[in-house]
């Protein structure tokens, strides 16, 4: 059974939990003392490219890098189209560190 449990007894902290029986499958944690980031638009640069999780570290100005695996990257940031490329899609080959990329906050 799916349910949305939510905690919310101290004042500057908000957090819902998604649960599925006994698996966690979302959390969310809201502060007040934080500034929103979710769903913000932002222009970062790519710090490294990491193959072995098929995704790239990203710097949008927050105290941590965001995460941006490939299956969520624009074509359109591709260095080669998906036609020039054989096989399975190496992140090494269509992205570089040092790259320019319009990002959105998922969480």
């Amino acid at each position: 059974m799916k349910r949305m449990l939510i905690n919310a007894t101290h004042p500057e902290e908000l957090r819902v939990a998604l649960v599925d029986g006994q698996r966690l499958f979302d959390l969310d944690i809201e502060s007040s003392t934080r500034e929103q980031k979710k769903a913000n638009i932002y222009k970062g640069r790519i710090t490294r490219v990491e193959p072995s999780l098929e995704a790239a570290f990203v710097d949008f100005g927050a105290e941590r890098h965001g995460f941006l695996p490939l299956k969520e990257i624009s074509k359109e940031y591709f260095k080669k189209s998906p036609g020039q490329i054989e096989g399975k899609i190496n992140i090494k080959d269509v992205v570089s560190e040092g790259q320019e990329v319009i990002v959105q906050v998922d969480k």
